[in-house]
């Protein structure tokens, strides 16, 4: 999880953890990155847009061009409605686009129906880390 709001970070991670998955979180791009060069692979990057240092457009891009993190799927979740962010994210490879709500309880809402598509509905590719018998984020 990568947001530079620290109480989006904490609100999105308590969410994430009721559901009991781990999280990982970095409050800018550049921390992202280095996390993912030095952890395990995660089953999932929720990814803010706008960010100090490195921006979420600049980690997807590292992120989808790099063959050992290609296949992570990739959330931008974002306060932007810009089209030209929604459409620069999906021409690098997103695989989903979710604008913020304005609401504590909406964001928890759409962070928990954002992870459970990822950790119980979506099938990850083959040799993935995030098979049903493993942790998916």
């Amino acid at each position: 999880m990568v947001d530079d709001d620290p109480d989006v970070r904490e609100t999105l991670a308590d969410a994430v953890e009721d559901a009991g998955r781990r999280v990982l979180m970095a409050q800018d791009g550049a921390e992202a990155l280095r996390t993912l060069d030095e952890a395990p692979r995660p089953c999932l990057v929720l990814l803010d847009l706008k960010m100090p240092k490195v921006d979420g457009i600049e980690v997807l891009r590292q992120i989808k061009g790099d063959p050992l993190l290609q296949m992570i799927p990739v959330v931008m979740m974002t306060s932007s409605r810009e089209e030209h962010d929604l459409l620069n994210s999906y021409q690098l490879g997103v695989n989903a686009y979710v604008v913020k709500p304005m609401t504590f309880h909406d964001l928890i809402d759409a962070v928990k129906q954002v992870g459970g598509f990822w950790a119980v509905t979506n099938e990850p590719p083959p040799g993935s880390l995030c098979r049903p018998d493993r942790p998916r984020f």
